[in-house]
């Protein structure tokens, strides 16, 4: 059936989903290996950056299922269709929502799976980066979609305001807006990386904060890379922090 991510002839492809009238796209994304993190001690052992912090490190082989991730952050219109009020500072509805909290996006996801009958979650932290890096797809660049920051992120170089999704390039799987605008909160809790290869990993099982990922309008360039690894507690809040939906197969 079409329920489980599988059309009858086995095609993994984006599913769109409309929820009081509003539509989103959910990318296909296919699993498979890749390094994560980042590392400054040897440029010739994988994913060398010499801007990288300890806390990127130790790069370590991760192994993925297939997943779905958003085509864009979740705009404020997504938002008012399942919540019914806006939190943003930054007004406009096809801006990403911000300033909602961990527990608000969870909040909110709650609700649209009522809605929807579906299983939308919080994407994993390496969830996050093999989709930033264009998966299976990556050109390698060094931020998602681009060597050149300007072409795919809204970042400090710009007005320091939020801006409207899809209005930069996308990177390599058609997935937008991954560096800058908002930075986005994952499902894991923060904790140091293991070196050792993990198979679809979630993250600590133990911790006060939780990751968010990609920089904003309001980050220098260096705070934009894939790699970069913030934290905040869970009932934190900012207008330079949104989210953006997984789900699984």
């Amino acid at each position: 059936g079409n329920d489980d991510g599988n059309g009858d002839d086995g095609v993994f492809e984006d599913k769109v989903i409309t929820v009081n009238g509003v539509s989103f796209t959910m990318k296909a994304v296919n699993g498979g290996d890749f390094y994560m993190g980042a590392q400054k001690e040897d440029p010739n052992a994988p994913n060398y950056d010499e801007e990288a912090w300890s806390r990127e490190a130790p790069v370590h082989q991760v192994t993925l299922s297939n997943y779905y991730i958003g085509v864009t952050e979740v705009t404020q219109e997504l938002w008012k269709a399942v919540m019914g009020y806006n939190p943003s500072h930054f007004e406009g509805d096809q801006r990403p929502v911000e300033q909602v909290t961990w527990y608000n996006a969870k909040e909110f996801i709650n609700k649209l799976n009522q809605m929807t009958g579906m299983s939308f979650r919080l994407p994993t932290e390496a969830e996050w980066e093999f989709a930033a890096k264009g998966g299976n797809d990556s050109q390698g660049y060094k931020y998602s979609g681009s060597d050149i920051i300007g072409d795919v992120a809204w970042y400090s170089g710009d007005d320091k305001k939020t801006h409207d999704v899809m209005t930069k390039k996308p990177n390599e799987l058609g997935i937008y807006d991954m560096c800058g605008n908002i930075m986005e909160w994952c499902n894991d809790i923060f904790g140091d990386y293991s070196s050792e290869p993990q198979i679809d990993p979630t993250g600590a099982t133990s911790g006060s904060d939780y990751i968010i990922r990609g920089g904003c309008c309001l980050s220098a360039e260096e705070y934009c890379r894939m790699t970069i690894r913030s934290f905040l507690s869970p009932g934190g809040t900012s207008y330079g922090i949104g989210f953006r939906l997984a789900l699984s197969l």
